[in-house]
This record gives C-alpha cells, structure tokens and sequence, in this order.
C-alpha cells in the first residue's frame, strides 16, 4: 500500500497544525501551534466527505460508516498515550480531558478509539512506554478492561458491549467461537 497523495489545500489548519514530512513513507507528523486547556476544542472536522470502504487514512464514525478527513488532520498520528481525542459523533477533536495542550506537542489520538478492525495494522512506536500496547489493530484485539481507560467512540463502545454479550452467553468452551465472531463483527464494520 503506497502513501496517499494529498487532495486539500495545504495547510488546512494553518494556525493550529504544522504537519512535518518525514523522508520516509509513512513518517509525516502533526504537531500544535496553540496552547490549550485540557478537554477544550481543538478543530471542527469540516470537510470529511462517506467513503465506501475502510482505508487506511479513512476514520470510522460509526459501525458501518467511515469518513475521509481530507484536511491535515489526517497526520495526526496514533498514541498509546494520546493529547487528542477524534469525536466521530460530533464531528471534531478536542484536546484529552486529562493534560493541556502545548506548542509543539505532537498531535496524536488513540485509532483504536474509532477503528474496531483497521485494514493496516503496525507495530506501535509512540514512546509511551508502559503505556504502549504494541501491536495496534482495532479495538476488537484489546481487552475490554484495557480499553476502559481510553476514551472511546459510541459505536466502538456498543460493538464492544455486543461482543461482551455474545460471549455472557456461551460456555467457556466456546470462547474460541466468540473470538471468531468479535473478528466477524469487526470485518462488516469495515
């Protein structure tokens, strides 16, 4: 899969984000331009436009829905410890509700808090430390209680609570059946 080529005027946040261009594929970075207060408004997703299918720069805002960002909020790369969070149901991202904001911070937010599957998944490298989870594919591989921690989507929430009942409901020897059907839930959502 080949890096994307931007279609928006760039800058699209001229006053909040300075995206950096790596000299490798897949190493551009977002960083802040403004200092703010912790839970405040960061950006309004204005030009998102339905795409068909889950790509890797497209965003879930719902179980059967996904979004293209087409702005640079699309660098704004993946945390275990995020200073973002991508509000799919409002449509806008709005710095962590428990850490200011400052210049320079690089500008990130947890994918798995919108993706339950993700058509790319990688290796972790955010340098969060005991934080980091590794390998990132969706919230659909990481533990409930482990999720309980971040901030979360409402359609990653209800897939989680439907994968929770589904599995109250069947014997211990068929958890092997509810992790097939977690993994099937996750590839019609995406």
């Amino acid at each position: 899969m080949s890096e994307f080529t931007p279609t928006w005027e760039q800058p699209s946040h001229p006053e909040h984000i300075n995206v950096v261009k790596g000299d490798e594929p897949y190493t551009a970075a977002a960083y802040s331009l403004v200092s703010l207060p912790a839970g405040s408004l960061f950006a309004k997703i204005k030009t998102a436009t339905p795409v068909p299918k889950n790509t890797y720069t497209s965003v879930a805002n719902g179980a059967d829905s996904r979004i293209e960002l087409n702005s640079d909020l699309v660098y704004c790369n993946h945390s275990c410890d995020p200073s973002l969070v991508f509000d799919m149901a409002r449509f806008e991202v709005r710095v962590v509700d428990h850490r200011p904001l400052a210049v320079g911070d690089a500008l990130t937010f947890f994918y798995p808090s919108s993706e339950w599957d993700m058509v790319q998944p990688f290796q972790c490298n955010c340098g969060s430390g005991a934080k980091c989870l590794g390998m990132i594919s969706g919230s659909s591989r990481i533990e409930p209680l482990v999720l309980s921690r971040y901030w979360l989507n409402d359609h990653v929430v209800e897939q989680i609570a439907k994968v929770q009942m589904l599995k109250s409901t069947m014997g211990a020897k068929d958890q092997y059946k509810a992790e097939s059907a977690t993994r099937a839930l996750g590839d019609t959502a995406a």
